[in-house]
């Protein structure tokens, strides 16, 4: 009976996880298309539909992990998945004004390629008991430049995003109400962005910490110096990958 459940789990988190891959490439496929024919204004549109549906399959993470299907702490999994949900839904699918900032591009594009190696990685751990040693390297070390690319993207899209949050009013509950309740999104966003980075931070360092699987002197330090420089400019990586998006495209 044990065997048998131990098949039905590996059998379900293989599809999933190769089903979620297949949406994620989609999403870098088409961004890459529409940012080389259109212009990274177009990017958005080309990958909504991909993107909604790639980006709200991760909410099953969290119930695979609070029934045990996989061993990854909620604690770890729920402030990444929460912050991307927000970023899709909260800001890019409620505020269309921002979907034509240069941050989006280079957020999905963070985004698909982080997700592409972890989902093809968990996939082949799930369907074959193994993951290629060029797949190990990939899942715990691109995630040093495209974590800090991606969520400094999503910080800035939140910034860019204040003006038409505060003038559209959505989300806003107002007094007097059979509540007796208020909600302001804007400064709720606001709040967002003050817990955003060293929050987010703590998922870069855990994250690290599987690199314990390369035995390399020097892991430690160059993962220190690399996370303290971002930390230092959390707006680093998101501006240069715009500059060469604009050097290329532009």
């Amino acid at each position: 009976m044990a065997s048998a459940l131990t098949v039905l789990r590996r059998l379900y988190l293989s599809i999933y996880n190769w089903l979620v891959f297949i949406g994620w490439f989609q999403v870098l496929f088409l961004a890459l298309k529409a940012l080389k024919e259109s212009g990274h204004e177009h990017v958005y549109n080309a990958v909504e539909k991909p993107l909604l549906l790639a980006q709200s399959a991760a909410v099953m993470e969290i119930l695979h992990g609070l029934i045990g299907l996989v061993r990854s702490p909620v604690s770890s999994t729920l402030p990444q998945i929460g912050s991307r949900l927000y970023l899709t839904w909260g800001i890019l699918w409620s505020f269309p004004e921002i979907r034509t900032h240069i941050l989006v591009t280079s957020l999905v594009i963070s985004w698909a390629i982080t997700e592409i190696i972890r989902y093809s990685f968990f996939g082949m751990k799930e369907a074959f008991g193994f993951a290629p040693s060029w797949h190990l390297w990939l899942r715990y070390s691109t995630f040093l430049v495209l974590y800090p690319t991606g969520i400094s993207s999503e910080v800035g899209l939140i910034y860019f995003a204040l003006p038409y949050i505060k003038a559209s009013e959505k989300y806003c509950f107002r007094m007097p109400n059979k509540w007796n309740f208020s909600f302001d999104y804007f400064y709720a966003a606001i709040l967002a962005l003050g817990i955003y980075v060293p929050v987010l931070t703590c998922t870069i360092i855990c994250s690290g910490r599987g690199r314990e699987h390369f035995p390399n002197q020097k892991r430690s330090e160059l993962f220190s110096r690399f996370a303290a420089l971002w930390l230092l400019s959390p707006n680093f990586g998101a501006c240069m990958i715009s500059f060469f998006l604009v050097l290329l495209f532009g």
